[in-house]
């Protein structure tokens, strides 16, 4: 089994991405997000044995107790590897970035001690909408030159989970193994 540890995002990003997802219908085959998968990725962990898991929830529960609650805003619309040859669209995050780079570097270190090897990927705060197939129209660029700085809105970001992921012919389904809510007293930035 598959893991991740991530925040889920609320229905209100996904107004948002549907509304991208109609502009971009002509322009962009792939595959889009399914809304209830819309997340902030802040550690993939890949399969790991029963007894790490034990260990990843313990992290998790001692993490979250020590880490207070943020606001991330969701500004801006970007792809990877970079916007001449989009393959993955995401939505960018720029209030709270540095909280969420706190948080990933504290549970990847934590993890780390506790033999789960860290992805090679430096963390970057994004939300992954669409994987892209194929572009049928140079109207991405312009689209996305234009949506580079967009405001979207702010959220709260409260809780981190732990997550199965289990990949089938239609596309990933995620399962939340156990949520965790942010209950710290420090300020974060």
């Amino acid at each position: 089994m598959r893991f991740f540890i991530g925040i889920f995002t609320t229905k209100r990003l996904e107004d948002h991405v549907n509304k991208i997802k109609n502009e971009l219908s002509d322009v962009v085959m792939g595959k889009w997000v399914e809304p209830q998968n819309l997340h902030i990725t802040l550690q993939f962990i890949g399969d790991v044995k029963e007894s790490k898991r034990i260990n990843l929830l313990y992290n998790l529960e001692e993490i979250s107790k020590n880490f207070s609650p943020f606001t991330v805003a969701y500004t801006g619309v970007g792809a990877f590897p970079n916007t001449s040859k989009p393959r993955i669209l995401w939505i960018g995050i720029s209030k709270g970035a540095s909280s969420l780079k706190v948080l990933a570097n504290k549970i990847i270190k934590t993890n780390a001690k506790s033999g789960i090897e860290p992805d090679t990927k430096p963390f970057y705060p994004h939300v992954s909408i669409c994987r892209i197939h194929e572009i049928t129209s140079n109207k991405i660029y312009p689209f996305m030159r234009k949506h580079k700085d967009i405001f979207f809105l702010e959220e709260e970001i409260s809780k981190i989970a732990l997550v199965k992921s289990s990949l089938t012919s239609v596309g990933p389904i995620y399962t939340i193994v156990q949520e965790f809510y942010l209950k710290g007293n420090d300020v974060r930035v």
